[in-house]
């Protein structure tokens, strides 16, 4: 049976969709990059037996040659090289030195992460901080750009994305193109709008800062939020 007969929640694409890349096996993860399989053989059951070829060893996987891995019927040159252009991207992951997450303690913080980022630019740049429980950020996301004076946010997609990160806390920043830090009344809507809701997904909204170049303002220092 092709994988294209299987349950929805059978088949390795839309069973990532549904419950997360950690629930696939090695066969399933493989299955997606090949795509399909061979004649009377699916893309899994290909998959499980080039993975028994070499011990279920992902690493004796990668220094497979095109030649061995194309030995296997329904496994062309293109296909080939997909298996080993991954692994190979597994290999300089984990060759690569983790990047620290920064722990936020307070607004200067805030501003040391952001300002080389959205303190000079011409146009208005909306983002969120995710943060874990020890308030490193775990993930920072621009969620709109917009014009000299404003911009808009989905409430919706901000919340999404914490929940996908994991997050226990957000901090709201954007910029200020104008070169003021002053709080604008739209700012402290939004900042009360996201509080509300975060509030109702037991996320905490620790902050909202307003950058520029030079300075910055918190609206919890300056006892606009809570």
């Amino acid at each position: 049976m092709t994988i294209k007969n299987w349950e929805d929640t059978d088949k390795p694409r839309e069973k990532m969709m549904a419950q997360g890349k950690t629930a696939l096996s090695n066969a399933e993860l493989l299955a997606i990059l090949i795509g399909s399989g061979a004649a009377n053989e699916s893309a899994v059951a290909l998959s499980r037996r080039i993975l028994a070829s070499v011990g279920n060893s992902l690493t004796t996987l990668g220094k497979q040659t095109l030649a061995q891995l194309t030995a296997f019927k329904g496994i062309g040159t293109a296909k080939a090289i997909t298996i080993l252009a991954a692994t190979e991207i597994g290999r300089r992951r984990a060759a690569e030195t983790p990047e620290p997450q920064p722990r936020i303690e307070a607004p200067h913080n805030i501003f040391t992460l952001m300002q080389p980022l959205i303190g000079d630019l011409p146009h208005e740049e909306f983002w969120v901080l995710y943060l874990n429980s020890a308030n490193r950020v775990i993930h920072k996301c621009r969620l709109s750009s917009g014009g000299i004076t404003h911009t808009t946010v989905d409430i919706r997609l901000l919340f999404k994305n914490a929940l996908e990160q994991g997050a226990v806390a957000i901090i709201l920043v954007h910029n200020h193109p104008s070169g003021s830090t002053e709080p604008s009344h739209d700012d402290i809507q939004l900042t009360q709008r996201v509080k509300t809701a975060a509030e109702t997904l037991d996320i905490k909204l620790l902050d909202h800062v307003i950058i520029t170049e030079k300075a910055y303002e918190s609206l919890v220092e300056n006892g606009i939020m809570f």
